[in-house]
């Protein structure tokens, strides 16, 4: 493997936060067990511990470490982050009915809904529980609002992605509702815990949501060209569920008659037949939607980058400004 390739900034970043992260990691499953429940621990154990990158509770365990926080609650907040982001995958999983995450069969196809839902509910609660133990009412606020941002993005996407009329305005709504959110609050609480500067946390909030919606587009312009293994999912779920996501948009607008009924078939309609994914891709390419969705994540990654310098000096704001580079990367 190239050197390059084998040290990326979350391998960086995993090292400056090692010790921090096996104390997140044990808290975490600490915290998921259950005594009365063994289903819970299995259905969590089965997601948690699927080699997930952990980027959210490593973001909030940099801010903290960034602003020069030297106590015990950062790991508490980095594991509620955890917690939140799990809850919303065991729920994504059964809205979408899904089949594979992290390149495993989903807890909803192993397990069952109910238990997915119940589950996932569970955590929610844990991640409450985890916070309070702050005694920051602060930071109770921002990930109590994150959580709700969540979950209106998500209700959102429900109408808007299959409604060809849905414009990049909607699509930037929803992805900061079910995407960004939990990555500004995971930078937000780092900064508030450690009790930086107002500018300070407003830095970290902005970064955070620029980075979750770099990271977003590059997940949906990988549906159309990444491989299974890269996004842990299989290519062209995004297609086969009708989500109307950034490239297929920017596609709509430039649409003649003949390929809006093309997309009013499949994705309004859900009226899919074989060859209709390839056939999308042509038409993607054709009017130049991936690259043009390319160069928005880029140019959020750009954003992400330039809120970093108010921040203070530290090794780990240069390994920040690489990781915006780093969840685009995916994309050239």
């Amino acid at each position: 493997m190239d050197a390059a390739v084998a040290d990326s900034p979350m391998d960086r970043l995993s090292r400056e936060l090692e010790s921090e992260m096996a104390a997140v990691n044990d808290l975490i499953r600490e915290r998921m067990a259950s005594r009365h429940a063994p289903r819970i621990p299995e259905v969590t154990a089965h997601l948690v511990e699927a080699g997930g990158k952990r980027l959210r509770p490593m973001l909030t365990l940099a801010a903290a470490k960034l602003c020069g926080y030297q106590g015990p609650y950062h790991v508490h907040l980095a594991a509620t982050v955890e917690f939140i982001h799990t809850a919303t995958l065991l729920h994504d999983d059964v809205v979408d009915e899904s089949e594979q995450r992290r390149g495993r069969p989903t807890a909803n196809l192993l397990w069952d809904n109910k238990s997915s839902v119940l589950v996932g509910d569970y955590l929610l609660a844990r991640a409450f529980q985890l916070m309070t133990e702050t005694g920051v009412m602060r930071v109770l606020e921002i990930l109590s609002n994150a959580s709700a941002t969540i979950s209106e993005g998500e209700v959102l996407q429900l109408t808007a992605a299959q409604d060809l009329a849905t414009d990049e305005a909607i699509y930037l709504q929803v992805v900061r509702g079910k995407t960004a959110a939990l990555f500004s609050a995971a930078t937000e609480v780092g900064g508030v815990i450690a009790s930086a500067q107002e500018s300070q946390v407003r830095a970290l909030f902005d970064y955070g949501d620029a980075l979750g919606i770099a990271f977003q587009i590059a997940d949906d312009l990988l549906d159309y060209g990444g491989t299974s293994a890269s996004i842990g999912k299989n290519t062209g779920d995004d297609f086969r569920e009708r989500k109307l996501t950034l490239p297929v948009i920017k596609a709509v607008a430039q649409a003649d008659s003949q390929e809006r009924e093309f997309w009013r078939r499949t994705i309004e309609q859900g009226n899919q037949a074989d060859g209709d994914l390839e056939q999308a891709i042509e038409i993607l390419l054709k009017r130049g939607a991936l690259d043009a969705a390319r160069e928005d994540a880029f140019a959020w990654a750009a954003r992400a980058r330039n809120a970093l310098p108010s921040l203070p000096d530290h090794e780990l704001r240069p390994i920040l400004s690489d990781l915006a580079d780093f969840v685009v990367a995916r994309i050239t």
